[in-house]
């Protein structure tokens, strides 16, 4: 089967090497081609998936689509770990050419995360067909963000293939993500277990963020919300390298939540996000101590590894295996923290913890109380009133499987209508054209007359007129607009740029300059020179941790490049990149209050 590499492994729930006639889910794909042909007949069609992109009887989406002689297959793109799965968590992905097919396959996990106008040229309709493991620290539901942003950007149809939450969906664990912590591992504002399909977070998405995506979901057929995988009858693929089997999958969850410290979540050994330890753990007292805490769903043993990666690579590390007795009964955010919290106590001189826990974990002030020995039941509530207030007022808006929660209803399409841009930040005195779309709850595209839309702003920071958004004062607020029956609002922040930092960092095929912001902009723009290139923020400050009347910044060990050299001038912030030859390929990923520049060696 095409795109299948032999690094992912395929294993059916019923142990053998095919499933057919075993499901008791069938998934988005067949439903797509069985009775849903109508929504891509006729259309050029470009598909965001990976190995888990198959069928109940395994045979690959690519193939069941580019062999459909009713789909029209243009393009292919790949998330993080590529179309075939084999790049490891991280790594830079490139686009190709598929050899088999002659299709283009795009990266959405290197120069970047965002389809592109260029990428979509040939493509009406964008199907998503990926099977996602229900934590918010998984990247493909956040490659699906970005694709329904690109959506809204280019006017595009975009179709999710709904799949199974392999951990189910009636469990919703975790502090909700605040504005403040967010990255690409976790852009949108999800618990650290939403208890959600990936057809239902983008049906919330749609709405929530006012995006205004022309969105489908093809649902499956057979799925209720207290299955787990090995309920479904469907093969299981490994979701990554790092994701071999149904058990990891269900702790990664919970196991994920000792990363960012000096713990190892069993990166480098057969058993990732099982094995979790250190070096200087006692696994014998570790396991007794765990198994005293009589977790519901788990129990412990101790255990001793040598990480063949990673973290931790060649030494031996102490710790236990963590063992499930009943799914149903973990909660997993508790089984981390009280991993975290155990080991900790065992040696917590040798216990740490990096910033980037914040952005883990989504909360800033869950890594304090861990650091200050807070009981992990006192941290759990911590969150609750938030998190309850979240599932009962958004998540239960948007479910489309029952079993529903006690006063939720299944979700009927009511029509969106969405805001570009979707990040909406202006200086004082700057403008910026806004775009309004939307469709109707049959999905057909409404015929906005601009000259009819009634805007309103918050909070005294500017005005909207005839289209365009005026800043005017500094601060936060909303933009809001009215058409019909429709409202769609934006959040929106009126501030000077503030650069705060420059940092950078050589990998093995491009040298990453990283702007540190005060926020998330997209006026920037890039000036190519011989030998350099200069990069202008309109409204830009230099503040944070650089010099305010301008500096350089010497670049070590980079084939490509020798140093930054920054200043302001006439409302403007520059930075001149020096480089070491006449001409450079760079490219410009998305990132949340930060400007990424890669250059290509």
């Amino acid at each position: 089967m095409l795109f299948m590499a032999s690094s992912f492994a395929t294993t059916s729930v019923e142990g053998k090497s095919s499933n057919k006639g075993n499901a008791k889910v069938t998934p988005g794909i067949e439903v797509l081609l069985n009775n849903k042909l109508e929504w891509v007949k006729g259309k050029r069609v470009g598909l965001i998936t990976n190995p888990t992109g198959v069928n109940s009887n395994l045979e690959s989406s690519i193939d069941l689509l580019y062999n459909h002689p009713d789909v029209n297959l243009t393009a292919l793109f790949g998330p993080e770990h590529g179309i075939r799965g084999d790049q490891e968590a991280g790594e830079y992905v490139e686009s190709y050419i598929d050899e088999k097919t002659g299709l283009p396959v795009y990266s959405l996990y290197g120069p970047t995360w965002k389809p592109t106008e260029e990428m979509l040229k040939n493509v009406d309709v964008l199907l998503f067909d990926i099977q996602d493991i229900g934590s918010n620290v998984y990247t493909y539901v956040y490659t699906l963000g970005f694709a329904m942003e690109a959506a809204a950007e280019f006017d595009k149809e975009l179709i999710v293939l709904d799949r199974p939450n392999p951990i189910g969906g009636t469990k919703v664990e975790g502090p909700v993500r605040s504005e403040d912590a967010v990255s690409f591992m976790g852009r949108f504002l999800l618990p650290v277990r939403h208890g959600m399909t990936v057809g239902e977070l983008a049906t919330m998405w749609n709405h929530e963020y006012s995006m205004g995506v022309d969105l489908k979901v093809v649902k499956m057929k057979g799925w209720k919300r207290n299955m787990h995988f090995e309920d479904t009858g469907l093969p299981w693929v490994m979701t990554s390298p790092n994701i071999p089997t149904m058990e990891t999958a269900y702790l990664y969850a919970g196991t994920e939540l000792l990363d960012d410290t000096s713990l190892t979540t069993g990166l480098g050994t057969t058993r990732p996000f099982e094995l979790v330890g250190a070096p200087w753990i006692d696994g014998e007292a570790l396991a007794e101590e765990m198994n005293k805490r009589d977790i519901p769903g788990v129990n412990f043993r101790s255990a001793y590894f040598t990480p063949m990666f990673g973290k931790y690579k060649g030494e031996l590390v102490g710790g236990v295996q963590v063992h499930m007795d009943d799914p149903s009964q973990i909660d997993l955010v508790a089984l981390g923290l009280h991993l975290v919290d155990a080991m900790r106590d065992q040696n917590p001189e040798q216990f740490e913890m990096t910033p980037s826990y914040t952005n883990l974990i989504g909360d800033h002030g869950v890594p304090n109380m861990i650091m200050n020995d807070e009981p992990v039941e006192l941290i759990m509530e911590s969150w609750k009133d938030e998190l309850d207030t979240w599932v009962t007022e958004v998540r239960n808006q948007y479910l489309l499987y029952n079993p529903y929660p006690s006063g939720a209803q299944p979700y009927k399409e009511k029509g969106s209508l969405g805001i570009l841009p979707l990040d909406l930040t202006a200086a004082p005195g700057e403008s910026v054209d806004l775009t309004v779309r939307g469709y109707d709850k049959d999905g057909e595209k409404l015929k906005i007359d601009p000259s009819k839309i009634e805007w309103s702003v918050s909070d005294d920071i500017g005005y909207v007129g005839n289209g365009i958004f005026h800043a005017m004062n500094a601060g936060q607020g909303k933009v809001v607009a009215t058409y019909g029956d429709y409202t769609a609002s934006r959040d929106v922040e009126v501030s000077a740029t503030q650069v705060e930092n420059i940092r950078y960092g050589i990998h093995e095929a491009y040298s990453r300059i990283v702007f540190d912001l005060n926020k998330t902009v997209n006026n920037f723009e890039i000036e190519e020179k011989v030998d350099k290139l200069l990069l202008k923020i309109p409204y830009g400050e230099i503040g944070g941790e650089l010099n305010d009347q301008g500096g350089s910044v010497i670049i070590n060990n980079s084939p490509v490049i020798s140093s930054i050299d920054y200043h302001y001038q006439n409302d403007m912030f520059i930075a001149t990149f020096n480089l070491k030859a006449d001409t450079i390929d760079y490219a410009t990923p998305e990132f949340s209050s930060r400007i990424v520049v890669d250059l290509k060696h």
